[in-house]
């Protein structure tokens, strides 16, 4: 058992935990549905407030997590520079317990205190009792505690949960013990109980207080600089009068230092203020202690469709962490998204959404500010080009090594897998790639060994091509669907003769009606997708992926590898993708850059160098995400 107190009473609970606000909903409900008479009408308000104020704070911490998530914005001002990983998320996934905690002892001290039950909505004076309490009583009160937290025991089994964290986000601010939690409680309650003892309590004092305790909690915890060191210039007092990220972040990577609330007052008179806070903080808050550091491989992706815009961390970094599925949670925001993919199209330029560190590399996400359907659009291919093209010019001038383009990205008609851009700039230094190599060995690794037949669609893409005249040297035969003749034929011929009897032209899916092995290079429907018979395991490349409709077959996922074990600060999932797994072009990037290759990848595929990109792959911990019904090579 752990230290009394140390661990919430509803932790197993998960989600059903949210049924403890039941009490204060129902009561509620029945004061709306029944006569006031009948109802006690201020505690009716009073657990209406205390739910309308949960919703506050979980939106206050919510905004302050997506504001510190927002890399292109906040990139150069970061004051630790590691990523938030999936076990640090993992860690703070319960962040929002002191919420039920504290809505709980709301609701007890209506009974305890019965000056609350009749709150004015305003009182000026309140404000300033509360100011007066709140400096004299919590902040001193706090400090004392916190610095006893930091003691062995109390530090062993409690507030180390709280320094677990690597990095501090705004949810680390609540993630703690219940003790601690309990503890909090008291330090807010007093400005609010003492100002309301005092006959200056109000509605607006409550909001205001508890609003601006968690926005401040927050923002001591975005491990983003965001107070100008020129504010302090001018007004050297304030230093001491509100801490910033610079100066709490201090205390989490030293921890015997830097132990106020708020008010650096405090340590300073207690002699714990770290004495490097306030030059670290000039240096951040300047842009300067962080340079731009240029990744050393950039995987350049893009929206596809407008449910997954929203999962990304900086919209619900929980979610994002979690492999994408459209989700109920998502709908309500479809409309707001949908105009906010308007206002990219006009406005925005390609940006920063994630990064990781491998083997002490940087490695970026940036994503081209376009959606998937847009792709498609004949009136904005030269858009989508020039889109792609700066930000290769970017990355060449920053002295990226490798940048690796995502699906449609580097589709074939846009700009010939990437040929474009190489052919246009002959004289990069970065190395683009469109990382198909890698993809299609990652295709043909997942067929079961002992395949005979496949049927293929697309076959006469770039990643079409390269399997069939793959699987046709492996003396597999290939049932190639195309309507083109030629194209057929201009692949037949690239096959050894002695292996083109392998190669299919077929027109219509009722050709495979007798395969069970279909890989899925162009998007197919539910009616073409009854052709296939029963026990059908369906391979796919294609960008969104097909629609799991036939429950007498199996689906894969797209292309994809999991990355190597020694990965660092990787936080947020792909699009369908597991924890840690990305999808073959990003990996085929990632390869390129381990690698140190000196060559684009681009245009057709070499179907030669397949093994070779496969091999280098496992040598560097790179590994094929293993699949129920599938048999690996």
């Amino acid at each position: 058992m752990g230290a009394p107190l140390s661990s919430w009473p509803w932790e197993n609970l998960g989600i059903f935990k949210y049924v403890l606000y039941g009490p204060l909903v129902g009561k509620v409900v029945y004061g709306l549905l029944y006569e006031e008479e009948h109802s006690n009408s201020n505690l009716n308000w009073w657990c209406l407030h205390l739910l309308i104020l949960c919703g506050l704070r979980g939106l206050v911490h919510v905004l302050w997590c997506s504001y510190s998530n927002l890399l292109f914005l906040t990139r150069n001002r970061r004051i630790l520079q590691q990523g938030v990983d999936f076990k640090q998320i993992d860690k703070e996934w319960d962040w929002d317990n002191f919420m039920i905690l504290q809505a709980l002892v709301g609701s007890i001290c209506f009974y305890v205190f019965p000056f609350l039950q009749h709150l004015p909505l305003w009182n000026a004076k309140g404000l300033i009792a509360a100011l007066v309490l709140h400096v004299g009583v919590s902040e001193p009160l706090y400090y004392w505690v916190h610095k006893k937290f930091h003691e062995d025991y109390l530090f062993t089994h409690y507030h180390s949960l709280h320094h677990s964290s690597p990095v501090p986000t705004p949810l680390t601010a609540e993630n703690a013990t219940l003790l601690e939690h309990v503890i909090l409680t008291v330090v807010i309650g007093i400005p609010i109980i003492g100002a309301s003892m005092m006959g200056y309590g109000s509605g607006s004092l409550v909001y205001s207080y508890v609003l601006i305790f968690d926005f401040l909690r927050c923002l001591g915890h975005c491990n983003v600089e965001i107070v100008p060191h020129k504010l302090f210039e001018a007004f050297p007092f304030l230093r001491y009068v509100i801490y910033t990220p610079t100066y709490h972040n201090l205390h989490h990577t030293e921890k015997d230092t830097n132990f106020c609330l708020f008010m650096p007052l405090f340590d300073a008179l207690g002699n714990t203020l770290n004495k490097n806070s306030w030059t670290l903080h000039k240096t951040l808050s300047s842009g300067s202690g962080n340079d731009d550091k240029a990744p050393h491989f950039v995987f350049l992706a893009h929206m596809v469709d407008l449910s997954s815009c929203m999962h990304v961390p900086f919209v619900l970094r929980s979610t994002a962490s979690l492999p994408y599925k459209t989700r109920l949670l998502f709908l309500p925001g479809l409309p707001l998204t949908f105009m906010v993919v308007l206002a990219m199209w006009i406005w925005s330029k390609t940006f920063l959404l994630s990064f990781y560190y491998l083997r002490g590399r940087l490695h970026q996400t940036w994503v081209v500010p376009r959606c998937g359907f847009q792709y498609f659009l004949p009136f904005a291919t030269d858009g989508i080009n020039k889109q792609i093209e700066q930000a290769i010019l970017r990355a060449d001038k920053m002295g990226v090594k490798v940048i690796s383009l995502a699906a449609l990205n580097k589709n074939e008609s846009l700009n010939g897998g990437g040929k474009l851009f190489v052919d246009k700039h002959p004289n990069l230094k970065v190395r683009v790639v469109h990382g198909n190599t890698l993809t299609a060995a990652v295709i043909l690794n997942e067929l079961p060994q002992d395949v005979e037949e496949v049927f293929l669609t697309g076959a006469t893409s770039k990643l079409g091509r390269a399997i069939a005249l793959y699987l046709c040297q492996k003396k597999v035969r290939v049932l190639m669907l195309t309507i083109s003749n030629d194209r057929f034929q201009k692949i037949l011929k690239e096959a050894p003769v002695e292996y083109q009897s392998y190669l299919v032209q077929v027109t219509k899916y009722q050709a495979a009606q007798n395969c069970k092995t279909w890989i899925v290079g162009k998007w197919i429907t539910p009616r073409e997708q009854s052709w296939a018979p029963r026990g059908t395991h369906f391979h796919q490349f294609v960008v969104p992926p097909i629609l799991s409709f036939r429950r007498d077959c199996t689906y894969g996922d797209l292309a994809a590898m999991r990355l190597p074990e020694d990965v660092e600060g990787i936080g947020c999932c792909e699009y369908t993708m597991d924890r840690g797994v990305v999808h073959a072009c990003h990996a085929g990037g990632v390869v390129h850059s381990l690698e140190g290759w000196s060559h684009h990848e681009v245009g057709a595929i070499d179907v030669n160098r397949i093994d070779l990109v496969w091999q280098a792959a496992l040598k560097h911990g790179l590994r094929l995400v293993s699949s129920q019904h599938i048999k690996c090579h």
